[in-house]
């Protein structure tokens, strides 16, 4: 059922809108490679001209990102036809406010999800989370008006060239290669759990599985990864030294993994909460974009603490991204929640195919 869905409603580059920070050359540069190598149409465009911070305040989110993204919509009468919403390097990371299970700061990328049903009826709640309605839909095609979200995925990297082979991957991508999984030390943590089924529904020719609380370094021919990152305390070097496939994907149980973009020293290791010195961009954990400097294709993030009940979904996730569902979909229906600390990388259309 999971591989008809897939094939079900074949989506393309006219459901994609690029959303690209006119005062960021960065973002220039990326959005239109991006479109170009997609054949993205230009009405699908979208040019905002807003701060290039990684933080905003939520004023600026609303009038620089969320008022010009959902112009573009109406005016190119894409509000129905655009399911995909890509962001770019240069568009901001991330909406400063009030932390926690209540707070309101939150990603940029999982705001504009919500676009679709602000415009349509009342404005969601900023406090809290919001359901994301796609969660757990795996036998079933992404369309509009059915769910009404669009699944908002972003370009970047540590640097422009970084984020363009991104792209460059995403269309290389085919359905071979390991799904790397990777449990820690905590037994029946729910963590674990969610990697075991995982485990359980790929094909075990296809499976590297490590449950004892080893960390797996230097894998070659990955295509998939679900693990701890540096929350498994056995782990202690920021890269796993794999070697990606085209189409590789990546999640892992980390709390402030996509805080930023901006590339630590070369010196830089992961580092301890009771030791400032070790930090980077005010955390010592591990970087989602460390993953795509290695040559992972896709990946998943936070911006601030998410919870680990709100993190991506691997037992969701990896079978999706086997059974050859897009890379925005396969990580949207991993997701829990909207309006909240997630963040995807990656081209949407990417997909590895059927197996």
């Amino acid at each position: 059922m999971l591989l008809a869905a897939a094939r079900a409603l074949a989506q393309g580059p006219a459901n994609v809108l690029v959303v690209i920070n006119q005062n960021s050359s960065e973002s220039r540069e990326i959005g239109e490679y991006y479109a170009r190598r997609r054949g993205v149409p230009a009405a699908n465009i979208c040019r905002i001209r807003a701060s290039t911070q990684e933080t905003i305040a939520r004023a600026e989110y609303e009038s620089r990102i969320a008022g010009p993204v959902a112009n573009c919509l109406r005016g190119g009468q894409l509000r129905d036809h655009a399911l995909y919403i890509v962001t770019t390097a240069g568009v901001p990371l991330r909406i400063s406010g009030a932390l926690g299970k209540t707070g309101d700061g939150a990603a940029v990328d999982s705001e504009l999800t919500l676009l679709y049903q602000d415009r349509a009826r009342r404005r969601h709640p900023l406090a809290g989370i919001v359901p994301n309605p796609f969660f757990r839909q795996s036998e079933t095609p992404f369309q509009h008006p059915r769910f009404p979200i669009y699944l908002v995925t972003r370009l970047a990297a540590y640097d422009v060239a970084g984020a363009k082979a991104l792209v460059d991957r995403a269309l290389a991508a085919r359905n071979r290669g390991k799904f790397v999984i990777d449990l820690d030390a905590r037994g029946d943590h729910d963590g674990n759990v969610w990697l075991r089924n995982a485990a359980i529904l790929l094909p075990a020719g296809r499976l590297v599985f490590e449950e004892t609380g080893k960390v797996l370094y230097g894998v070659k021919d990955v295509v998939g990864y679900a693990g701890w990152g540096s929350n498994d305390k056995t782990r202690h070097e920021r890269f796993l030294g794999f070697r990606w496939l085209p189409g590789a994907i990546v999640t892992d149980f980390v709390s402030s993994s996509g805080r930023t973009f901006r590339r630590p020293p070369a010196s830089w290791k992961l580092g301890t909460w009771s030791d400032k010195n070790t930090w980077f961009a005010d955390s010592p954990q591990s970087l989602t974009a460390d993953y795509l400097s290695e040559g992972a294709t896709g990946a998943s993030g936070h911006v601030y603490e998410p919870y680990l009940q709100l993190a991506p979904r691997p037992d969701y996730l990896l079978p999706a991204w086997y059974a050859g569902r897009n890379l925005a979909e396969a990580y949207y229906m991993s997701i829990p929640a909207l309006s909240w600390q997630n963040i995807v990388v990656g081209d949407p259309l990417c997909s590895l195919g059927p197996p």
